[in-house]
Parts: C-alpha cells; sequence; structure tokens
C-alpha cells in the first residue's frame, strides 16, 4: 500500500481532502498549493505591523503560558523564538515512526499555509523542502498532553528546522544540522510569532490519529471478509443479512455492512447446500449480528473521518493573525479535545471489530457450536490445531479492550495551572497503531481458521469472493493436516490482512470511511 515518492500531492489550504492525507501517510511528496503563496506573505506582513506599534502582544513580545506577563526588548525577539523552541523539545521515548512524522509536517504546512499564523515565506518553504527531500526529524513520542499544542513534538520538529537534534536521511539518523546542510538547506533563524507557530498545533496527535484511522478502514474491511468466511465455515445462514432486516434498523453502517456480506456470499453452494431443512433455527451473535455490530463500528469511523478530516484541514495554533486588521487573537484552538474524541471513538471501533472475530474463531474450534472437527484438525488429541491461536487472538483482543479506554477523560493541570485542562489527544491516538496491529493479527488467524473450515466443506465451493480469499490465503498457508510451526502461518495472514490483499482478492466493493 506504500505510494511511490514520485507521486506528489498538491496541499491547497484547508481544502485537502482523507485520501490525499492517506497519500501522504503512505509515502507521496507534499507540496504547497500555489494559491498558498499570498496569503502567508501577507500574514507575516501584519506580524511586522503589529510589532510596529510597539504594544505587547502574547507570543509575539511576551513570555508563553504562565509567563504571558513578561514583556520582552525587541532586541531579544529572536532569542525568545529560539529559547521555546529549545525548551520545549522535551519529548521522551522512542522515535514516532517516520510516516507518521511525515504527515504530522505536511499537516503543519497546510496549517500555516493559511495565512493566520504569521510565518515568513522562508519557514513555510523550508518545512516544504524537507519533506520533498524525505528528511524526516526525529520526534520521541512521548511528552505532550494535547492542549497548548502538541508542544514538544513539534518542538523536535522546529529544532531540527533550526539545525538542532537529528533528522532521518535515507533510514540513517544525522545531527541536525549535517544533514540540512548537505541537502543544501540552511537552519532558519526564527522571526517574531515564529517559534510558537511551529510549535503549537494539533498535528501530533492529528496525523497518529488518521495514521490509525486509514489502518482500522483496512481491518474493518478485512473483518467483513474474515466473517463472510467464517460464516461460510460454520455453514450460517445469510438470512440475517436480508436487505428488509436492516432498511427498519435504519442505521447506514448497518445497511452497507449486510450488502457488503451479501455481495461477498452471493453465489456460494457451501450456503445452497444448507439453505433448505437445516435443523438449525439461528445463528450466534457472531454470525448473525454482524450487520449491527460491524455497521455500528462503520458508523463511528466515519464519525471520527470527519472530525479528524476537519482538524486536518484547520489552523490549530496561537494567538492567531487576522491581517485584514492587524489583529493578533489569543484563543485556544490549541486544545486537541475533539482529536481526543475521535481517537477514542477509533479505539472502541478496533477493539470490537476483534473482539467479534476473535468470538468467531471460537466458535469455530468448538465442535459444538461450529459441526467442525475440534480444533479444525482432521485428528484432535493428536494434533492440537487452532487451540493456541484462538488463545493469541484472545489475548490480543484483552490487551486491546485495557487499551480502549477512553483517554478524552483524563486530564491533568501544567504550566501552573495555567494550563488547567488538557486533552490527552496525543497518547489517545499514538497507542493505536498498535491496536490496529493486534486486531490485524485476529482476522488473520481467523482468515485461517475459516479457510480450513472451509476446506472440511469439500468439495463444496463457497462464493467466487470468497473463493479468491481462499486462493490467496493457500498461495501461503497449506491446508493444516498435522500440528506444524504456527507462527509463520499467522504472520503471513497478518501480512494479507495489514497489506489490505485479502480484501482485494475479494473483489468486491466493500464500503469505507468515505
Amino acid at each position: 500500500m506504500e505510494r511511490s515518492m514520485t507521486e506528489t500531492i498538491s496541499l491547497k489550504p484547508g481544502e485537502v481532502s482523507l485520501s490525499e492525507w492517506r497519500a501522504v501517510y503512505l509515502g507521496a511528496g507534499a507540496v504547497l498549493h500555489a494559491s498558498a503563496a499570498e496569503p502567508i506573505r501577507a500574514s507575516a506582513a501584519a506580524v511586522e505591523r503589529i510589532l510596529a506599534r510597539g504594544e505587547p502582544v502574547y507570543g509575539i513580545n511576551t513570555g508563553f503560558g504562565k509567563l504571558a506577563c513578561v514583556r520582552i526588548e525587541a532586541g531579544d525577539l529572536a532569542t525568545l523564538q529560539r529559547n521555546i523552541v529549545l525548551s520545549h523539545a522535551a519529548g521522551i521515548g522512542d522515535p514516532s515512526p517516520t510516516p507518521v512524522i511525515r504527515l504530522m509536517m505536511a499537516l503543519k504546512l497546510a496549517s500555516l499555509a493559511q495565512g493566520a499564523s504569521g510565518v515568513q515565506p522562508e519557514t513555510v518553504a523550508l518545512l516544504e523542502a524537507l519533506i520533498v527531500r524525505n528528511l524526516t526529524p526525529i520526534i520521541p513520542c512521548q511528552g505532550s498532553v494535547g492542549a497548548s499544542g502538541d508542544l514538544a513534538p513539534l518542538a523536535h520538529m522546529a529544532a531540527a528546522m533550526i539545525g538542532v537534534g537529528q533528522i532521518e536521511v535515507g533510514g540513517v539518523r544525522r545531527p541536525a544540522a549535517e544533514a540540512l546542510a548537505e541537502a543544501g538547506l540552511e537552519p532558519l533563524t526564527l522571526g517574531p510569532k515564529e517559534g510558537l507557530a511551529l510549535l503549537n498545533g494539533t498535528q501530533f496527535s492529528t496525523a497518529n490519529a488518521l495514521a490509525a484511522l486509514f489502518g482500522a478502514e483496512t481491518l474493518f474491511q478485512s473483518a467483513l471478509v474474515s466473517g463472510a468466511l467464517s460464516t461460510e465455515a460454520a455453514k450460517g445462514s445469510d438470512t440475517p443479512f436480508d436487505p428488509r432486516i436492516h432498511v427498519l434498523r435504519r442505521h447506514a453502517g448497518q445497511i452497507e455492512t449486510a450488502a457488503a456480506l451479501r455481495s461477498l456470499m452471493g453465489g456460494s453452494d457451501i450456503r445452497a447446500s444448507h439453505a433448505v431443512d437445516d435443523e438449525r433455527v439461528q445463528d450466534p451473535y457472531c454470525l448473525r449480528c454482524q450487520p449491527q455490530v460491524m455497521g455500528a463500528a462503520l458508523d463511528v469511523l466515519r464519525q471520527a473521518a470527519t472530525t479528524l478530516s476537519i482538524e486536518a484541514n484547520c489552523v490549530s495554533d496561537n494567538p492567531l493573525i487576522f491581517p485584514d486588521t492587524d489583529e493578533a487573537l489569543s484563543g485556544g484552538n490549541f486544545h486537541a479535545e475533539p482529536v481526543a474524541f475521535a481517537a477514542d471513538m477509533i479505539a472502541l471501533t478496533i477493539c470490537e471489530i476483534g473482539s467479534l472475530s476473535e468470538r468467531r474463531i471460537a466458535m469455530l474450534v468448538d465442535p459444538a457450536l461450529s459441526g467442525l472437527p475440534a480444533f479444525l484438525t482432521a485428528r484432535p488429541g493428536l494434533n492440537s490445531g487452532f487451540m493456541i491461536p484462538q488463545v493469541t487472538a484472545a489475548a490480543l483482543v484483552s490487551e486491546n479492550k485495557q487499551k480502549a479506554y477512553p483517554a478524552s477523560v483524563d486530564s491533568i493541570p501544567t504550566s501552573a495551572n495555567q494550563e488547567d485542562h488538557v486533552s490527552m489527544a496525543a497518547h489517545g491516538a499514538r497507542r493505536l497503531l498498535a491496536m490496529v496491529e493486534s486486531a490485524n493479527a485476529v482476522v488473520g488467524i481467523e482468515l485461517l481458521a475459516a479457510a480450513q473450515g472451509c476446506d472440511f466443506h469439500r468439495p463444496l465451493g463457497s462464493s467466487t469472493a470468497l473463493e479468491a480469499v481462499r486462493s490467496l490465503i493457500r498461495e501461503g498457508v497449506p491446508h493444516l493436516d498435522e500440528d506444524r510451526h504456527f507462527h509463520p502461518d499467522i504472520e503471513a495472514a497478518l501480512s494479507l490482512v495489514r497489506s489490505g490483499a485479502a480484501v482485494e482478492a475479494a473483489g468486491v466493493a466493500l464500503p469505507g470511511i468515505c
């Protein structure tokens, strides 16, 4: 799913689509649309006029946070901006993933280019050059509480722009000053307002949340495929997917999910074999209620997508510059509560998608529920079959349950109680990629279990779509006749989920976040 760096997205500030942000996350280049030049210039000129009045203006000629009442003399303004960057670059922990940081930089670029941040055109140009030349600042992943913006992570980005810290170039960490010099770039000398504009904002939280949103969409679609295949393996009914049922419930996600399951299973010989005179009246909820559970997850993911799409196109630093009136207005756009809520919503959906998938695995390995051999092995006892893969899935689901506790309900005062309520959006968003990966593994295990279950129905086959998925699985993972080293099989299936290959193989248009 990676994009080539030869593909370049033109970022029109305030109008960038989720698909364009996704392309940047997957590796496409990003440059500003030509229309951004004039707003940037006008905003920088407004800061100069505001300074010329000699009045104290927060972030331009005053201290920061609790020290906002301290007036800074004209001769110290450049030092003020450099100091805020250096002092705020106080993050800790492992480096954030490079694709997330590239996306964060692109989000910041588009925000600054809206002409409300007061930065010089040269500052925007350097940030754009870093993205274009694939120079990625090393950003520790911990240290932001998501109010006054993502101060520490963005300060590390700004520090790299002034030649301090480290930059990754071609997978190798280099001192920032050396990396800039080798690329023919000059470190910035920050002007009034610029340091604060660079490190104030929600771009770190938003980038992490968007990355997870994109992963959650692939997870959702993969779980539709694995759920349909499990329904076939258990010889479940497709009656619960009848459109008449879902129209009465009215939820769009539920209606679309039921339609997707019908499309995935349409024309199945396995289904036809028990369509009449099946003594079972109802399937377990993990099969029967897929439209209700997965449809609700889809609706919530779409709401999170709406929030993050707005946030990705906003201006979230402080103060904001209004060139038409030469005003610098201090507000609170840096507070990342919308992102925190969206991140919590995504966490809940990831958790539930994985939970439902694990219940289907448990159903398949239980002969009393599935009618299949115990643990999906022809010789249970001598072989353990899928016994421990189901345990692994259960462990991953429970881990995700713990991680799904809402981050947004927490707050802790900072900056001597000046910043007395914070969003916790940064770690709320940062946890999500790991949650997606765990849920991907659960769905991967389900694909293996469901394919194994369907093998026991030979010579009957499933639908064209699901047989294509089974064929893809069997290209890398043969039928389990006797116990073997299971880890490589799970890794192979996980790759099919993570990459979206299982969804692509099905060849059915599945609902997504847009």
